[in-house]
């Protein structure tokens, strides 16, 4: 039989088609606007995620036997805020989890109700990013359109409903939007009353590899697919790459450098740190993880490549970097705000330690070593609550890179292992459509069978010990600018 996985990005789906083998037959991507209406904004319209993954899916399909397509499931960007009316048409373009509009909002939950009180409802205190501050901020500023809210989704089950007909989340996704009683999988009493809405507004809730319904008819014409195909719920971005690479059970590791860049610990115990720097979330294999999340990661480099030195050359530009563990050159990866392990919308990128002498080269390295130090940040407090790792998958698309790979392996000391399949989320959304249809009795069997370790990055002991170094002095920077972003801002 075939799977399909859809993968919804903040630029595009990503669509692939595997087999119960783990085979990936074929892949398309579909590109779709993004669009910033005042500073610091972040919007899509949900219409074209779905004429997209439609127009993807088809193109998918072209050359298969549709007949074997028995499931359709996705990992999709989580915490955006998509609103729809009576007559389930979207009443503004979505707010998406990279936008730092509700800087107010989130500060009125963090500190008049309090991060105790939201950690006691959720496990979690606000980021900006997250979805019940837009709820409020909403409330406050669209009032109208606040009023004419009928359901509440996420990026992805909004693709789900399109082609189910079906209101439904699932507990890994819906545990970043600050309305999840995250330790017993229900919607928070106390949260919906704060934002000011109803459980009937809410989709109902799934496990990620549960069956939410079928393609309605007019949906499998149109694809030329049967009406018996399923839909399954999915999982968030990052819960279903954890799933794309492996990372299910105990005590497991994975590290993605897409977009955004996130370092991701399942477990089967529920556990939250004191600080709450970290997202104690449900998993999508049933379990739980814990996430610490950077805003920027690949997106750095990007930035650095396709706006600074105004190149494509992404892997030419890292052929000259070889002195590692050597460079005095620090950079500050918050081009967006940083939300692990800092929460400060506010923060923002930073080169520190040029000198006359400093080479293109080094401050190229500066960027791949920020991203790698950010991550660091999250796993010193899962250290803190005791978690032990010594190795870790990797994935997306900072993946692709060698160099960074290395620089990870070094920054972290920890082996990464590289899998056969980097598809992240699209393959962990197949993973999780071949679960719902019953080709494996759970998440970690189809995990086990399918995700195949292909290489591993060993730390070398002399070049962590001068990250350790380098790592010391950037963990200070942070701290002495932090003020002054303040009065940038």
């Amino acid at each position: 039989m075939l799977y399909i996985g859809v993968d919804l990005g903040t630029s595009a789906a990503k669509l692939l088609l595997m087999d119960e083998n783990g085979k990936i037959h074929k892949i398309v991507s579909k590109e779709y606007p993004l669009y910033f209406p005042h500073p610091g904004w972040s919007e899509q319209d949900p219409k074209d995620w779905f004429t997209q993954s439609m127009e993807g899916i088809r193109e998918l399909t072209a050359e298969c036997d549709k007949s074997q397509i028995a499931g359709i499931s996705f990992g999709g960007q989580m915490h955006g805020l998509v609103a729809l009316d009576k007559n389930d048409e979207v009443i503004r373009p979505a707010i998406l989890w990279n936008d730092g509009r509700t800087e107010k909002e989130t500060d009125y939950l963090n500190q008049v109700i309090g991060k105790e009180k939201l950690s006691e409802y959720t496990a979690n205190i606000a980021f900006a990013g997250f979805t019940a501050p837009k709820i409020l901020w909403m409330k406050e500023n669209e009032p109208e359109n606040f009023a004419r809210i009928a359901k509440i989704m996420l990026p992805k089950d909004y693709l789900a409903y399109r082609l189910s007909g079906v209101h439904c989340t699932d507990y890994s996704d819906a545990s970043g939007m600050l309305l999840l009683d995250v330790k017993n999988k229900c919607w928070s009493k106390e949260m919906m009353e704060i934002c000011s809405v109803t459980e009937e507004q809410l989709p109902k809730l799934y496990e990620s590899y549960e069956v939410v319904g079928t393609l309605k008819p007019e949906i499998a014409a149109e694809l030329g697919l049967s009406e018996n195909v399923k839909v399954v719920a999915g999982a968030g971005d990052n819960a279903a790459a954890a799933v794309g690479t492996g990372t299910v059970g105990d005590g497991m590791c994975n590290i993605s450098l897409g977009t955004s860049g996130t370092i991701f610990i399942s477990s089967k115990t529920f556990g939250v740190d004191e600080h709450n720097a970290l997202h104690s979330f449900d998993h999508a294999d049933g379990y739980y993880h814990l996430m610490g999340c950077m805003l920027s990661a690949a997106s750095c480099n990007k930035w650095w490549m396709d706006e600074i030195l105004k190149t494509a050359e992404y892997s030419k530009e890292q052929e000259a970097i070889t002195k590692l563990g050597e460079n005095n050159v620090f950079y500050l990866p918050y081009l967006m705000g940083e939300r692990s392990p800092h929460n400060d919308p506010k923060a923002r990128a930073a080169f520190i330690g040029m000198s006359m002498d400093t080479t293109r080269e080094e401050m190229t390295q500066a960027v791949l070593e920020g991203v790698a130090f950010g991550l660091r940040d999250s796993l010193e407090v899962a250290k803190s609550l005791g978690i032990r790792i010594e190795r870790t998958k990797i994935c997306g698309g900072g993946a692709k890179s060698p160099l960074w790979k290395k620089i990870i392996a070094n920054v972290m000391n920890l082996k990464v292992d590289v899998i056969e399949s980097e598809e992240g989320p699209g393959y962990g959304g197949a993973i999780l459509a071949a679960v719902g249809c019953g080709e494996f009795a759970s998440v970690e069997e189809a995990a086990q069978k399918l995700v195949k370790v292909v290489d591993t990055v060993e730390p070398d002991a002399e070049l962590a010990a001068k990250y350790e170094e380098r790592y010391q002095k950037f963990r200070k920077i942070y701290p002495a600018v932090k003020g002054l972003f303040r009065e940038l801002a």
